[in-house]
């Protein structure tokens, strides 16, 4: 059972895990060792952050399409496609050897940061798509939300690169849009953690009510500053992310 204060400290953890999950993605690295602290097992805690986690990135989903940067007609294929390829993966994920990418996603992680680091031309201006947006999205949303399914961090990361360097969209936009597809990612999971009856409610509360103001200010943030807050925080992430998986696994 844990304790008011436990809660309290939980719901604070929501809050900043939501804000930076809005903006770049990855609050994840915060909610799971803020749960793991708290007492609970590993399975538990996996589940319950993807539950909180939900209606952070719904918050933040809300408020990007309210302002115009995500077209939810233009990604009905690619939502359909990552739930899907999602659900896959959770189910999959005891059968197949993934040690391979405790290596794979930290370098992928480290030449995200890089890329959002030193590229010259990043901005909240969309740019020539590479391939069409409309063929290619869903591809691309069923092949991370597989990956989400049976490992999961860096996921939004993946996202907003594919957004900016496939289809050519300006970081809000791409940060918007990045923020639907987690969404149903995360649903995906949960279709198979709530019925087995991993999700602690209490923590999952407390963290979620952390999460609607985290996820909304982050929101609020991004549209506001644009590339300037974005590119940043996607850099710092990705790095913190990719250590985190390198050295405290």
């Amino acid at each position: 059972m844990l304790d008011p204060l436990t809660l309290l400290a939980l719901a604070g953890a929501g809050m900043l895990a939501g804000f930076v999950d809005a903006i770049a993605g990855g609050g994840g690295m915060i909610g799971v060792p803020a749960l793991l602290s708290a007492g609970l097992p590993p399975v538990a805690a996996l589940a319950t952050n993807k539950m909180q986690s939900v209606v952070g990135t719904a918050m933040a989903a809300a408020t990007y399409w309210r302002r115009g940067f995500i077209s939810l007609k233009a990604l009905l294929p690619a939502l359909i496609l990552t739930y899907a390829g999602s659900l896959v993966g959770a189910l999959v994920v005891r059968q197949i050897d993934i040690t391979l990418l405790d290596v794979a996603v930290p370098v992928a992680l480290i030449g995200i940061a890089l890329y959002f680091l030193f590229a010259p031309n990043l901005s909240d201006a969309d740019k020539a798509a590479r391939l069409p947006f409309g063929l290619f999205v869903p591809v691309m949303g069923l092949l991370i939300g597989f990956y989400d399914g049976i490992f999961g961090p860096g996921t939004g990361s993946f996202f907003t690169i594919g957004f900016v360097m496939l289809f050519g969209l300006g970081l809000t936009r791409a940060s918007g849009n990045t923020k639907i597809l987690n969404l149903v990612s995360n649903l995906a999971a949960l279709t198979i953690f709530i019925p087995a009856g991993d999700v602690v409610w209490p923590a999952a509360i407390a963290m979620a009510i952390g999460q609607i103001v985290g996820g909304y200010i982050g929101a609020r943030t991004g549209i506001r500053y644009g590339a300037k807050v974005i590119r940043p925080l996607v850099v710092v992430v990705s790095i913190a992310l990719a250590l985190r998986l390198l050295f405290f696994r």
